[in-house]
């Protein structure tokens, strides 16, 4: 491992990476010169072995340095951790993700939505993207407020025949499924059960004591092209439409606030760096075991990254997309019209999850990577911006790997 320090014009670059992942620090280096990163780290492993711990710039842009403790919001990218919760259970045999929700929750079950079953809520297919009444003033905070709505809400379609990215009400789906199964609020059984054997700095409800860390967001600058996008027309054109009502919850908050870091939404509120990220997604990348720690099984690890639905128009981001339970798999979308930054370039075998702005994790078990990548100045689009997918190209590249030409990076 070479020890790394690295002046740029954003600020230093610090850490370690191994020399057979040089391209990487490079491409981390040339997002500080050439690409507006602020802030923001990026680490990897192979088979569970950490090779990539990078991190610089800035906690704002005339700031102190982000340092190796500085940990950053990192929105959707908290929907892998709150997947693992539940595929853990159900590792365990405390929860069958093909019952009906009702079995669990029997609230639930009105509106259309008597017949969904556990799995649709992990690949967004259950029909409940959003609520469509407006929210009270805090009531995003409010775990039994936002339960209660989603329980009550009609479903958008019959669960199970279409699917639409359930960008905030994962939270309170695979959010209530997991307490009431374990007895546990999502947070803690994350805390408890993943990310203290871990070892990660990773919350679901930031605990004050860790404020001091914090790097704020800076929120992107929308600009021509993303207004023209398919999903901003049918944010202006289709009021009530699930891209609508993502638009209009998405605005409500102020995610540089302590009342949204202190709040469970497992869905968006994740708080970590590019080593938390990493981390999450160990086991995953290698066969469900960390250091002698077993967190899923083989066939559980299977499942989850399977492909379970993928259609040519998600409901609520209008681009093709594909999921697995509860993860994101490979998205080219590089040649969709009016998309913009909308694809997910990883291999086949690969899954994780993307967040608002850019940041990922995500394991490979193909090859036994897992990585992280985190930042505090946003980027525009759905999916990843070029910032963290040249990182991700390069320690595609670093593996031997040949092209992403066809969609997902292939050997």
């Amino acid at each position: 491992m070479t020890t790394v320090s690295i002046t740029t014009k954003a600020g230093p670059v610090e850490g370690v990476c191994d020399p057979k992942f040089r391209d990487v620090l490079e491409a981390f280096v040339d997002n500080f010169e050439t690409r507006d990163e602020v802030g923001a780290s990026v680490a990897l492993a192979l088979e569970g072995k950490p090779l990539v711990d990078l991190w610089g710039g800035r906690k704002t842009r005339d700031g102190e340095p982000w340092t190796g403790d500085t940990i950053s919001l990192v929105y959707s990218s908290t929907k892998g951790a709150t997947a693992l919760c539940a595929h853990m259970l159900a590792g365990r045999g405390l929860l069958d993700l093909d019952l009906p929700v009702a079995r669990y929750w029997p609230e639930f079950a009105q509106g259309g939505k008597e017949n969904a079953r556990v799995s649709m809520m992990l690949d967004h297919s259950v029909g409940v993207p959003h609520v469509r009444v407006e929210l009270k003033d805090g009531g995003l905070y409010d775990y039994a407020y936002m339960v209660d709505l989603v329980a009550r809400e009609p479903a958008f379609w019959e669960p199970g025949t279409r699917n639409g990215y359930h960008a905030m009400t994962m939270a309170w789906t695979v959010g209530e499924i997991v307490h009431r199964v374990s007895r546990r609020r999502l947070g803690d059984f994350f805390r408890d059960e993943i990310a203290k054997p871990l070892g990660l700095e990773f919350w679901i409800g930031l605990p004050e004591g860790e404020e001091h860390r914090v790097a704020p967001m800076i929120q992107a600058r929308p600009d021509g092209a993303a207004a023209q996008s398919k999903f901003m027309q049918t944010v202006l054109t289709k009021p009530g439409s699930p891209a609508q009502l993502f638009l209009r919850d998405l605005v409500r908050f102020n995610s540089n606030t302590r009342e949204w870091r202190a709040a469970e939404i497992g869905s968006a509120n994740g708080m970590t760096n590019a080593r938390g990220l990493m981390g999450l997604y160990h086991p995953l990348a290698n066969g469900g075991s960390h250091q002698g720690l077993r967190f899923v099984g083989k066939d559980t690890l299977e499942r989850m990254s399977r492909v379970s639905v993928a259609t040519h128009e998600d409901a609520t981001l209008m681009i093709p997309t594909r999921f697995s339970l509860g993860y994101m798999k490979a998205m080219d979308n590089r040649r969709e019209k009016d998309a913009g930054n909308a694809s997910l370039l990883i291999s086949e075998p690969a899954f994780g999850h993307v967040g608002a702005g850019g940041s990922v994790g995500f394991a490979d078990p193909g090859c036994g990577l897992s990585f992280g990548y985190t930042m505090n100045r946003m980027g525009l689009g759905l999916l990843m911006n070029e910032r963290g997918q040249a990182l991700i190209d390069a320690a595609y590249r670093a593996l031997g790997y040949r092209s992403n030409a066809g969609g997902a990076w292939a050997p």
